[in-house]
């Protein structure tokens, strides 16, 4: 047996049985040398081979540490089928690698964390992320790219900026996302919506609303919606685009779930964009977790100096020490691990979901072609929606309709949210087997 080979054995039977912890960091390439009576490129082959296994990972100048143990995709049990709760799944998270990049940011940066002065953020996280957003076609210049506490306050400073055109309407999607419907409401800004459907939108429509009305800029997800769980066609979202030019309105493109698409031809609005009409906002809280609070904004040249001002003035700086160890954990390797990880989770969730919508609907149920934890089901228009959120709930099922996803005033499609981020996979079939049992049940309807 060649001589990296029985290293690589030893190795992986100490981790596998667990005399090598989660986290734990290997001895140095020249202490292992020593110890096994080997040449370094045998030590060095040996830990490859490991690290291709993805058994250990690498952090540039501190070593070699053994990776968390995989997910195995079970949920505490839990008696509800819950199609309501959005957030990722805490079960998906690497703890012990993520704790190490903390620590490890703690000890690098040390000085950083101690100062003000980083508004746009992190340099050296802003160059890591840089090269991510290639991967999603989104190619910019650091100067364009700033890290803010989630794509929350984005939104907000987009929302209170001045821009090049002059206008102060915004248009929404509707239904939208939530959060910001009532960030708008709160603002009492001046917002208009647009009908979106599971079809996309009304182009003509579209159009009128850019001629007739100063829209300061138009608010979407052109991938996977939320809450809807559709995405445009790439001829919808050329024409967008194409009549965003025409008229002058920015479009602020949420590409919150970019890391789970599976179609590699799928590219965002952004990609196409060559007249700087473009925003492109990114997420890393679906892929990792909420109180990671970092997004990401990719701007054009003219909107930089008023976000970077605003901005400054609203939290100095983001959380240096989420950045610092977010870049750790790009820089190691462990992102795209974990992201790949939880990308096939989702998917498989995903299509469980599909799967049993085209079972138990009725014949004609369209299906994405690419899909996400999210769905909808239109509901009848003379149900009685809240009758049906009861009695799913008694049946411990958890449901929710779209009414805080709509402007005051708009009107409002009877829609049911479907996402199975948390969903008890066991227990998903079941669960929308019982909402269309309900739906054919007619004392759920006003007489």
């Amino acid at each position: 047996m060649l001589k990296y080979v029985a290293l690589f054995n030893e190795f992986e039977s100490l981790i596998q049985n667990g005399r090598l912890k989660p986290g734990f960091k290997l001895p140095s390439i020249r202490q292992l040398t020593d110890q096994h009576q080997c040449s370094k490129s045998t030590v060095l082959k040996a830990l490859q081979e490991l690290e291709k296994r993805h058994l250990i990972y690498a952090v540039p100048k501190s070593g070699y540490f053994v990776v968390q143990k995989e997910f195995d995709g079970k949920n505490e049990p839990t008696t509800d089928i819950d199609f309501v709760t959005s957030a990722p799944d805490w079960h998906q998270f690497p703890y012990h690698d993520f704790q190490h990049c903390i620590n490890k940011a703690i000890d690098t940066y040390q000085q950083e964390l101690f100062i003000y002065g980083t508004p746009k953020g992190l340099p050296s996280l802003i160059k890591v992320i840089q090269k991510q957003l290639e991967q999603y076609q989104v190619f910019a210049k650091e100067e364009q790219i700033f890290i803010t506490s989630g794509v929350q306050q984005a939104l907000s400073l987009l929302t209170l900026i001045p821009f090049p055109n002059e206008r102060t309407h915004i248009l929404v999607e509707q239904p939208s996302y939530h959060l910001f419907v009532e960030q708008l409401k709160a603002y009492k800004i001046s917002v208009l919506g647009i009908q979106r459907t599971a079809e996309g939108i009304d182009l003509e429509e579209l159009e009128r609303i850019f001629s007739s009305q100063e829209i300061k800029f138009f608010y979407t997800m052109p991938r996977f919606h939320n809450p809807l769980g559709t995405s445009y066609s790439k001829k919808d979202r050329e024409e967008i685009l194409k009549l965003a030019v025409k008229y002058g309105v920015y479009i602020v493109e949420d590409d919150y779930l970019a890391d789970f698409e599976e179609n590699m031809k799928v590219d965002p609005i952004f990609s196409e964009d060559t007249h700087n009409m473009v925003i492109y906002l990114k997420s890393f809280s679906k892929i990792m977790f909420p109180g990671l609070r970092i997004g990401v904004a990719v701007l054009p040249k003219p909107l930089t100096d008023s976000f970077q001002l605003y901005k400054r003035t609203a939290d100095i700086d983001s959380s240096m020490i989420s950045q610092a160890a977010l870049e750790i954990y790009i820089k190691s390797g462990m992102f795209e691990r974990h992201r790949n990880k939880v990308r096939l989770s989702y998917l498989v969730r995903a299509n469980l979901l599909y799967d049993a919508l085209e079972k138990h609907s009725a014949p004609g149920f369209y299906r994405p072609a690419s899909i996400c934890m999210n769905a909808h089901i239109v509901l009848p228009h003379r149900l009685n929606s809240t009758h049906l959120i009861n009695n799913l709930r008694n049946q411990q099922v958890l449901v929710e309709t779209m009414g805080q996803n709509y402007l005051d005033g708009f009107h409002q499609e009877k829609l049911l949210k479907l996402n199975v981020s948390n969903t008890n996979i066991q227990k998903l079939d079941q669960g929308i087997a019982l909402i269309f049992k309900e739906l054919k049940n007619k004392q759920n309807y006003y007489l």
